[in-house]
This record gives C-alpha cells, sequence and structure tokens, in this order.
C-alpha cells in the first residue's frame, strides 16, 4: 500500500503522506536529536586526555550544547512560524549533521566546542515537529501523535546512553559522531521525502533585537547556573552573571511588550493556562533529569561503598534503556486519558506517578532490578506530563503561534533541567563519604536528591491544578487560510 494520500482538488502541491508516516519520521527525528544530549556522556571522564586539555575546559562539549540549544529552541520556533516549519526543521536537522561531522574530524577542544554548539542549534526539532503535526494530521489522530513526539525527547536520551557506551567501549570515540551524523542524513531523507509543507504561517519580520536580547539574559542564567558550582556561588563572575541575566531579561520582556512583531508574544505566554503549564513544566523537567543523575551514580559507583552496584557505565545505560521504551508506551496512554479527562488531569496524574516513583527508590535502592522499577516507573510519569504539555499549550494559542509556543515550554523544561544539574551537583558534592582517599557521595546525599526530586514533581502537581480545565485535549487541525499558500521547501 502506498503511503502517500492524494491532496484535495484543487489543493496543489504535491501529494500528503499519509498521518502515520509523518507522525513516525517526525517522531524519528526528535529522536535523533535527542540522542545528541546523551552522546557524549561515555566518554567526558576521558576527555582530557583525548583531547589534551584541561577537565575544566573540556566540560565546555556540555555546556556549549546547553546554551546553544536553549537559544536556538525558541528563535527557530518563531522562524517556523515566520517561514515554514518544515523549512526550519530540515536546517536543524542540516546543523546536527553540520555538527556532528565537525566533532568526528576534532582532534582538539576548540573544534569539538563548536561542533557541540551547532550540534545544540538542533533543538529545535521537536517542538517543530509537534507544530507540524498541528497542522498535518486529522483531528482524532492528533492528540497520540504529538504525545508521541514529545516524549521522544526522552526516548532518544535513555537508549543513547547505553548506545554511546557500547560505541566507546568497541570502537574509536569518534564513531559516535559518525553514528550521529549517519542519523541525521537518514532523518534528513525521511523528513525531506515524507513531511509536507504547512502553509500557516505568520509572515512579518524576524525581531532581532528581541533575538539578541533574549540569547544574552539565557546564557548569562544558564552559564551562571551550569558552572556556578565550578566557579563559586558567591563568587563574582556567578553573581555577575546572574546580575546581567535578571536586568537584559526584563529589559528584553519592556522592549517585547512594545514591539509590534516580537520573538516571544509575552500577552500569549501571559494567558493562565500557557504560563501555569510552562511554570510545571519547569518543575516537570527539574524532576525527570534528577533521575538521570542519580541512578547512573548509585550503579556505578563501588560495592565498597555499602550502597554502590559496582556496575559498568554500558550496564548503567541497559538499566535506563527500559524507562525510554516505557515512555513510548505510555504516551498514547497520556493520549486517551486527555481525551477522555482532558490535559490537565493527565498533567496531574503524570506528576504524581513520577513523585511515586522517586520515593520508591528512597527505599528500594539496593539492587539492580530496583532501579529498572524505578525508572521505568518514573518513565510513565514522564511519558504522561509530556504528552500532556503540548496538548495544553496547543489549546492555548493560534495555529499561527504553535511553533514558537511549543519551543518556549520546551525551553521551559530545559531550564529546570539545568537547575537540577546545579542543586544535585552541590547535595552530592556536600554529602560525601571517603573511600581510598577520594570523596564520594554519600547514600543520604542521593536520597535527598531523590526526596527533592519528588517534591518537584509535587510542586508541578500543584501548579498543574490551577491550569483552567478544557476539553478536548488539543484544538483540531485548522486548514490553512485560501490566501496563505506556501510551496514544500
Amino acid at each position: 500500500m502506498s503511503d502517500v494520500l492524494p491532496r484535495p482538488a484543487g489543493a496543489g502541491g504535491p501529494a500528503v503522506p499519509r498521518p502515520g508516516a509523518v507522525v513516525a519520521v517526525l517522531a524519528f527525528a526528535g529522536i535523533v536529536v535527542s540522542l545528541m544530549q546523551t552522546l557524549v556522556i561515555p566518554i567526558v571522564p576521558q576527555l582530557p586526555k583525548l583531547l589534551d586539555a584541561p577537565a575544566s575546559d573540556t566540560a565546555w562539549a556540555v555546556t556549549a550544547t546547553l546554551l546553544a540549544a536553549a537559544v536556538a529552541t525558541p528563535v527557530v520556533g518563531r522562524l517556523g512560524d515566520m517561514f515554514g516549519k518544515r523549512r526550519m526543521l530540515l536546517v536543524s536537522v542540516v546543523l546536527l549533521i553540520s555538527g556532528s561531522v565537525i566533532c568526528a574530524l576534532s582532534d582538539t577542544l576548540v573544534p569539538m566546542i563548536v561542533g557541540r554548539a551547532v550540534q545544540g542549534l538542533a533543538a529545535a526539532v521537536v517542538p517543530l515537529g509537534i507544530s507540524i503535526m498541528r497542522d498535518e494530521l486529522p483531528a482524532e489522530r492528533l492528540a497520540g501523535s504529538t504525545a508521541l513526539m514529545s516524549a521522544s525527547l526522552g526516548v532518544g536520551g535513555a537508549l543513547g546512553l547505553p548506545t554511546a557506551a557500547l560505541i566507546a567501549d568497541h570502537f574509536d570515540w569518534h564513531v559516535l559522531f559518525w553514528a550521529s551524523a549517519g542519523l541525521g542524513v537518514v532523518a534528513l531523507a525521511l523528513v525531506a521525502v515524507f513531511v509536507p509543507e504547512s502553509a500557516v504561517r505568520t509572515g512579518g519580520r524576524f525581531d532581532l533585537v528581541g533575538g539578541i536580547g533574549m540569547a544574552t539574559g539565557l546564557i548569562s542564567l544558564l552559564l551562571a547556573i551550569s558552572k556556578g558550582a565550578d566557579w563559586g556561588w558567591t563568587s563574582s563572575t556567578t553573581l555577575g552573571l546572574f546580575a546581567v541575566a535578571v536586568l537584559v531579561l526584563v529589559a528584553w520582556g519592556f522592549f517585547e511588550l512594545r514591539t509590534s512583531e516580537p520573538l516571544v508574544d509575552l500577552r500569549t505566554t501571559a494567558r493562565r493556562q500557557v504560563l501555569v503549564t510552562n511554570l510545571a513544566s519547569i518543575a516537570i523537567g527539574f524532576s525527570m533529569f534528577a533521575m538521570s543523575l542519580v541512578l547512573p551514580q548509585l550503579l556505578q559507583l563501588p560495592v565498597q561503598t555499602g550502597f554502590g552496584l559496582g556496575k559498568s557505565l554500558l550496564t548503567a545505560g541497559l538499566v535506563m534503556a527500559p524507562s525510554g521504551l516505557v515512555m513510548m508506551v505510555f504516551a498514547p496512554v497520556s493520549a486517551a486519558v486527555s481525551k477522555a479527562k482532558g490535559p490537565k488531569v493527565t498533567l496531574m496524574i503524570g506528576a504524581l506517578i513520577v513523585a511515586s516513583g522517586y520515593a520508591l527508590n528512597i527505599v528500594l535502592m539496593s539492587e539492580v532490578w530496583h532501579l529498572v522499577l524505578v525508572s521505568c516507573v518514573i518513565g510513565a510519569g514522564i511519558g504522561f506530563t509530556y504528552g500532556a504539555m503540548p496538548a495544553l499549550i496547543m489549546g492555548a494559542v493560534d495555529p499561527s503561534e504553535t511553533a514558537a509556543a511549543n519551543s518556549l515550554n520546551t525551553l521551559m523544561r530545559s531550564i529546570g533541567t539545568s537547575v537540577a544539574s546545579a542543586i544535585a551537583g552541590v547535595i552530592l558534592s556536600q554529602m560525601t563519604i571517603s573511600l581510598g582517599g577520594y570523596a564520594l557521595p554519600s547514600e543520604n546525599g542521593f536520597k535527598v536528591v531523590m526526596s527533592i526530586g519528588a517534591g518537584a514533581a509535587l510542586l508541578a502537581f500543584v501548579v498543574a491544578s490551577f491550569i483552567p480545565r478544557r476539553r478536548p485535549a488539543a484544538p483540531v487541525a485548522v486548514s490553512p487560510a485560501p490566501t496563505e499558500t506556501s510551496s514544500v521547501s
């Protein structure tokens, strides 16, 4: 059977792929991009030797990706609304391929950091994919498809760690990035063939001043959060960056409210449903990342600690991998609950499941199967929450604002994960035990981080309770106005 359906008579342009093909291709692209986030983790301890640079400098291979993604996500989302979501999706995948090739050819620090930053510029693929689904899919397919697309962020991250560890253990480290580039090429070809361009666009001019202001504010904020522990939280550099972030973002907000074509429509963002969903997303992002920090360390710490399990990085990755599959399985369940009860209820249920997973982890952490169970419970909760958030966002914004609004929501989750990393790092560095002359995180330190993760999930539950309850889970797909046309790029 063909994977292509003809366009309605008189619509013009190429044939429209079947919804299943569009969803599969977009979800694959999302997984490929999220794989990039965990790709470098297995080789982080070896980077100083591999790149002949101090560990404090090689850490920028991770930080550069975070900063680039934070800036690119809202900017590319806005450009997608203006000039075509498929076009910007293709640009994002090309950037992923380019960054991967730069890293694969690198043997020194600077090109590696440049390549990782270029990879980070591809982070808008998931919100762009969700926005394309809203424009192109039948209404009855929308909720489940967007839930799956949103969950691809977690799926790729969970599957990426064991895959990257396996490659790093058996091949030259450059193969990691050649593999990333190869997957990017496959995603690029599939998107080019199967994903149509939407005619729903806003047009207008790009807000360059707003883009520069937002980039400056976000980079200052995230740099202070991610490097504060290394530089000292009370150091002049850290405090100065926090001050710059506050001043610039406040000034940026005033500017955005007064410009006719803002990068981020703050009036839309201030709508109760959008605002509260974004606040809940920060807490969910925090809670999700706490799992990614705690479980691998528990698995790899020496058994001599009394609580570590002494497993390899590959084993740790394999323990985490089922959580990604659980997220994928629960994405349609999330959509079904949203259809029956509304996405607000789905988000609240997911937050409670995540909190229960952390509570379970506090009492079950002495066996490998304990951590598999915990990661799957938390993964199920994340599958619920990540499926509900795009539905809530799309239920409150116009179709022409979908990409920008979803991109901002993705950014909120990223801010949550950055804060989680900083807080967990401080706790685990302060609550330590001594083993063989080395300071290692203590069991109580891990339990404190897990308690905070549970608290963040419960905070998300409380915040989500203030979301207006609306149904259906997502708006009906809107056909483009006859006057707005675009060619497939």
